[in-house]
């Protein structure tokens, strides 16, 4: 009977969690689909509310549960902080944490550099469990669900896509592939969708594990993909963007970044708006385009390259880059709205929930903005 109520809040979890923001952001880019949309409006004069520092140096992401943020750093250590920038806790892994954590039934879920997906309860910060892969593990882990099942997936440098259940930490399945999975696993419809460093995107049923089909880009993918219908947006090392329609398994359109004016890799996963989507690359410009055909629509220019990923409402983009410029961008025409200076480079993405927004930047420091 306890293991059936525990199904069943597990079950009521999973579901407000795959219905999408209300007043948290507990996964990476907001939602397992990625797609990094933020339903309502960015603040139209935000202000710096408070900073505070961790200590060392970051590439994690933050996420966000019932007013508290979580994320990692090269020092091994994932903190929880309170919305007034005061630090309630913070564990010890032992090694870097470059990954964004999520957070599911109570606990704060994050992989490490020494191949490690740990669980500790979002509260008190205390372990809960661990799972360990055979290399290290760079990108967020995701949760999908079927029914009353749900599990966690993660990619690893070991070739393996994993997937262990959400209360345990015990393995469920996980999927091989020919070279590293650094990106995040994208979700949506009953698929998880990736790519990786063999330059394939793979689709997989969440259940089973069972790799569907492969769809072959031929260049390394060193982000992940955005989700939106049958569709799946994400860029390549070479600079390249791309729709493909996971119904059809075909590339639906593809282009350089910049009509073929950039010259730098993509490492952000694209924000999608309606009918449009923004990624930024490591040329220094963020794009916007057609999400139909592909063209282009505008191109904002910063002046370091962008490898953090945008998050988009419904008229602006929230973006920052290697510049150490946070900006808010009209999402009609590309104009500048609202920028701030934090000092130094930002290669995170940020978290957004109601009139607020943390911005964490690479010296490890946690920013909060609002009106």
């Amino acid at each position: 009977m306890l293991k059936l109520i525990a199904e069943i809040l597990l079950f009521l979890a999973v579901i407000g969690q795959m219905k999408g923001q209300s007043t948290d952001w507990p996964v990476f880019r907001g939602q397992s689909d990625l797609s990094g949309k933020y339903k309502t409006e960015l603040p139209d004069d935000p202000q710096l509310l408070w900073s505070t520092s961790t200590g060392g140096r970051t590439k994690s992401s933050p996420v966000i549960s019932e007013g508290c943020i979580y994320f990692g750093n090269d020092k091994g250590y994932l903190f929880a902080v309170g919305t007034d920038g005061k630090i309630k806790w913070k564990y010890e892994a032992g090694s870097p944490i470059e990954t964004p954590p999520i957070i599911f039934g109570g606990k704060v879920i994050f992989g490490s550099d020494d191949g490690i997906l740990r669980a500790v309860d979002k509260k008190t910060g205390r372990f809960t469990w661990s799972y360990k892969t055979e290399n290290k593990i760079v990108g967020s882990a995701n949760v999908w669900s079927s029914g009353n099942k749900s599990g966690i997936v993660v990619g690893s440098y070991d070739y393996f896509l994993h997937c262990v259940n959400a209360e345990s930490g015990n393995p469920l399945w996980k999927l091989e592939t020919e070279n590293f999975v650094n990106g995040t696993p994208a979700i949506l419809n009953g698929k998880i969708v990736f790519g990786g460093c063999d330059g394939m995107v793979r689709v997989a049923d969440p259940v089973t594990g069972k790799q569907l089909y492969t769809i072959e880009i031929g260049v390394y993918i060193a982000a992940s993909p955005a989700l939106s219908d049958e569709s799946a947006f994400f860029g390549d090392y070479d600079g390249n963007i791309y729709c493909v329609n996971l119904k059809s398994r075909k590339v639906t359109w593809k282009v350089p970044a910049g009509e073929g004016e950039g010259d730098g890799a993509i490492l952000a996963i694209p924000a999608l708006g309606s009918n449009v989507i923004v990624i930024g690359s490591e040329d220094k410009y963020l794009y916007c385009y057609n999400a139909k055909d592909g063209k282009l629509i505008w191109k904002f220019r910063s002046n370091g390259g962008i490898t953090g990923s945008a998050v988009i409402s419904s008229s602006r983009v929230l973006s920052a880059g290697s510049d150490g410029i946070v900006n808010i961008i009209r999402l009609s025409d590309g104009k500048k709205e609202w920028s701030f200076n934090a000092g130094t480079s930002v290669s995170s993405s940020p978290a957004v929930t109601k009139d607020h927004f943390y911005i964490l930047t690479e010296d490890g420091r946690l920013l909060a903005f609002s009106e």
